[in-house]
């Protein structure tokens, strides 16, 4: 393999896939890409030449194929090659021998597919060639926070015009991405922080010019679901030397049902890591739906608030408020690191301001109330008065901080 070059890992099953498998082998070599063919497939033999075979992948997940076919359940079994198939990928990707992975199937090759792809690490190119890409049958939790699908568009069973073009679409965007992609550039720490768009939440404007001036990077995430997956993925792996977790309100959408959710990981990577960990109650006094969604009848004639055509929140009363803080507050008390909650006394969100539509002073002081109680040792409690957006709270946040920093617990 030259220097230049970049090997894509092909999973699929060979058995029944050949054709379509060996065309995106073809487009990848045609533009100068290498290729290592896997195949999961179980009760029948590959059509052509493959490089790893369904018995070494089986092996990798801990069983073989006659104890699979043995067992005669497909869903048993596509784990077990799903477990085997993902141990390899991530072997390969270390040892630097693929570079991106390309992944064809129907709905059980999808389920593979995603298990692959949150196995590898974020920056490796993930493509997952798909009959029910896009489906509403794959919930937000199973998708790796960098991947691509493609919808295989006529393609459950031969090759056509129609999903040729989706087969050369994929797989000219995976060799691409892999061209295109380096490798993560550790030069400087890393603080990772969750936040809302400006319109509701403001203190990374502020954060972040001081946070760069004190040596490190500042990733912020989006927290509406998928970025949270990645920012507590990530902190899970002890990418980051600090966390601010300041708006966790994927917790309230996980508490109450929405599909808007990080899953039930959240707020738990960090701790997980030993990383040290500021965090505040951003936004959880909302709840966050899909505009397409149904709220649950809980919420029934409740007061929305649409953001955007994706997006509307409600807000919550008090009591489902301190249902939330009190599941923030177990989860961020496992961590044996230092965690540092900071409590804005006049309001959590832009929108909880006197004239705006989820001000709720009575509901406010009943989570503050909620926090003073289930914030326990080793978490530290600080409250102060001021609202979330203003100034104070990122001083606040700042100090706390260099006083880690200073004590090593932050390292530089």
């Amino acid at each position: 393999m030259s220097e230049e070059q970049k090997t894509i890992l092909i999973i699929g099953t060979y058995d029944t896939k050949d054709s379509e498998l060996s065309f995106i082998t073809d487009c990848i070599r045609t533009h100068g890409g290498g290729v290592i063919r896997m195949d999961v497939g179980v009760l029948g033999e590959p059509a052509s030449k493959v490089d790893i075979t369904k018995e070494e992948v089986a092996i990798n997940g801990g069983s073989s194929i006659p104890e699979l076919i043995a067992f005669n359940d497909e869903n048993h079994a596509m784990q077990a090659m799903a477990k085997g198939a993902s141990k390899y990928a991530l072997d390969l990707y270390t040892q630097n021998k693929m570079h991106g992975v390309i992944i064809l199937g129907g709905s059980m090759g999808t389920d593979l597919g995603l298990e692959v792809c949150q196995t590898l690490p974020i920056g490796v190119p993930k493509q997952v060639v798909s009959t029910v890409s896009y489906s509403p049958m794959i919930t937000p939790t199973r998708l790796a926070a960098d991947i691509q699908m493609t919808l295989w568009a006529g393609g459950l069973y031969g090759l056509n015009s129609i999903c040729k073009s989706s087969l050369r679409l994929a797989a000219g965007a995976v060799l691409g991405a892999a061209k295109a992609s380096k490798p993560w550039s550790k030069s400087k720490p890393v603080v990772g922080m969750t936040s809302f768009g400006s319109s509701v939440l403001k203190y990374m404007m502020k954060i972040y010019p001081e946070i760069v001036k004190r040596g490190f990077e500042l990733a912020v995430f989006h927290a509406t679901g998928m970025g949270g997956m990645a920012f507590d993925n990530l902190a899970r792996n002890g990418v980051f030397s600090c966390v601010m977790d300041f708006a966790p309100q994927e917790m309230t959408n996980h508490v109450f049902g929405s599909v808007i959710s990080a899953g039930d990981n959240r707020m738990l990577g960090a701790g997980i890591s030993n990383t040290p960990q500021i965090v505040a109650p951003g936004c959880i006094d909302l709840i966050d739906f899909p505009t397409w969604q149904d709220p649950p009848d809980n919420f029934e004639g409740r007061e929305f608030h649409t953001h955007n055509r994706l997006l509307c929140s409600g807000g919550l009363n008090a009591e489902e408020r301190c249902m939330v803080a009190r599941e923030i507050c177990k989860r961020v008390s496992q961590s044996k690191a230092p965690v540092h909650f900071i409590m804005p006394k006049e309001g959590i969100q832009g929108w909880d301001k006197e004239g705006q539509p989820f001000y709720n002073p009575e509901a406010r002081q009943a989570l503050i109330k909620e926090f003073r109680n289930s914030c326990k040792p080793p978490v530290q409690l600080t409250e102060i008065n001021c609202h979330i957006n203003d100034q104070e709270f990122s001083d606040k946040a700042l100090e706390i901080f260099d006083s880690w920093l200073e004590e090593g617990i932050i390292k530089s």
